[in-house]
């Protein structure tokens, strides 16, 4: 009798286990945080958008390597890449931009991505600069910021600067007003010569291209260093190219092509000319930078690079920064995605020194700074010591986007139409500063 009642309880106990082990099965209590993944769940999958300009080279492939090597880190995020060239490229963005069909990353230069910004097209940047902040320096950090709020994340930066073909100077006895020692500065005067020579000797000299803002900076910097000009004042608050070094300057080109010692082009931007240069057309360009250098290379003669020329053999010189923007389309994961992928290409050990090598331009941190990355390089290494040549960096200005139609238009009346250059900068000072402050 004992037995049965035991054999009872028994039976009665394991019921109850039975019935509690499937009531913990069916609602399981969570032992997770709630941010965190619970075992057995897929991570969320988000794809992002980057658009970038060729600042790689042209179909070098290296974007689709980085994106392989940061999906073996990140395989939940999907990244698209789209390519788009410097003439038709900011045409596309703006019709993007306006569709609601932006991308997620651009990879560009601070004249754009801060106009972009200020228009509240952007997620700024705060979070991820504030954590690297300490390891740039505070001309680096101005270039990336409004003033109030980060909106690129920089990977490297050089100067622009211009280019010659050594083999047409030679041929045209223009290479005796070059200087090719130390840091290659020289003279108004010798820019004048030069161009004289390669006319009188049967070549094109330079194109001032003027059917568009590509490439504007290099058509600006040769103006602003013929005599010395501001393009802006010191506190950044106006554009000033209409002081007498400006009309000076300006003079001399307008003299200059009247006389055939240079072109004018009032359908090229800078890529046409940059092809111009790079088969044979002619013997200089404006808008030769390390993109550039990449991406209009030839082996059909020597490419030497030369800062712009000047008054007093001293130039001043505009800076390339390259950096990348999120922009914001509404979605949280999108942005956070978008900024773990940024972070990747400049930030990891081995892919941010490998993508700052690739855009062919100086490391803006200095924790790769002392990498030495180009040590043995003799160009870069050129390009280094030029550093001391910056020019004030005008291009986070309100205005900017007007300031650079104002400006090719300007050089087309005076150059093609033979404008009076006094007028004509005065039209385009008012113009662009009606911009800042309306």
């Amino acid at each position: 009798m004992r037995l049965k009642r035991i054999l009872a309880l028994l039976l009665a106990l394991a019921m109850v286990f039975a019935l509690a082990s499937c009531t913990v099965e069916q609602n399981p209590t969570p032992t997770n945080d709630p941010g965190e993944t619970t075992p057995g769940t897929e991570t969320q999958q988000v794809s992002i958008e980057w658009w970038a300009f060729p600042t790689f080279g042209n179909a070098t492939g290296y974007e689709e390597e980085l994106i392989a090597a940061f999906n073996e880190v990140h395989p939940e995020i999907e990244v698209k890449l789209t390519i788009i060239d410097f003439t038709s490229g900011p045409q596309t963005l703006t019709a993007a931009i306006e569709a609601d069909t932006a991308p997620d990353v651009l990879f560009d230069a601070p004249g754009r991505i801060i106009e972009y910004g200020k228009a509240g097209e952007l997620a700024d940047l705060n979070d991820i600069i504030g954590e690297a902040s300490g390891d740039m320096s505070e001309a680096v950090l101005s270039a990336c910021s409004d003033g109030t709020d980060y909106w690129m994340y920089p990977l490297s930066s050089a100067p622009f600067y211009m280019g010659i073909n050594l083999e047409m100077f030679e041929a045209a006895g223009a290479d005796q007003y070059l200087n090719l020692e130390g840091d290659r500065a020289w003279t108004t005067e010798d820019f004048q010569n030069a161009c004289k020579a390669l006319a009188d000797a049967g070549y094109t000299p330079g194109i001032v291209y003027c059917g568009g803002q590509g490439g504007d900076q290099g058509t600006r910097a040769l103006v602003s260093n013929l005599y010395g000009a501001a393009i802006a004042n010191e506190d950044m608050s106006a554009y000033t190219m209409n002081s007498p070094e400006g009309v000076q300057a300006m003079t001399l080109l307008q003299e200059m092509v009247d006389a055939g010692y240079l072109d004018v082009a009032t359908d090229m931007q800078a890529a046409q000319e940059l092809e111009m240069f790079q088969t044979e057309n002619c013997a200089m360009t404006f808008c030769w930078g390390t993109s550039n250098a990449i991406s209009y290379h030839s082996d059909d003669f020597t490419q030497v690079s030369v800062p712009f020329p000047s008054d007093d053999g001293v130039p001043e010189l505009e800076t390339l920064y390259n950096g990348f923007c999120v922009f914001d389309n509404g979605d949280q994961a999108k942005i956070d995605a978008a900024k773990t992928f940024i972070q990747f290409i400049c930030t990891d050990d081995e892919w941010g020194p490998k993508s700052v090598l690739q855009s062919g331009a100086l490391p803006v941190t200095g924790t790769f700074e002392a990498l030495d990355l180009y040590a043995g390089d003799e160009e870069m290494q050129l390009l280094s010591s030029w550093t001391q040549y910056y020019a004030p960096y005008y291009n986070t200005m309100d205005g900017f986007t007007t300031m650079r139609t104002e400006w090719w238009n300007m050089l087309q009346r005076v150059l093609a139409n033979g404008g009076d250059p006094q007028t004509e900068l005065d039209t385009y000072v008012t113009n662009s500063n009606a911009a800042i402050t309306g």
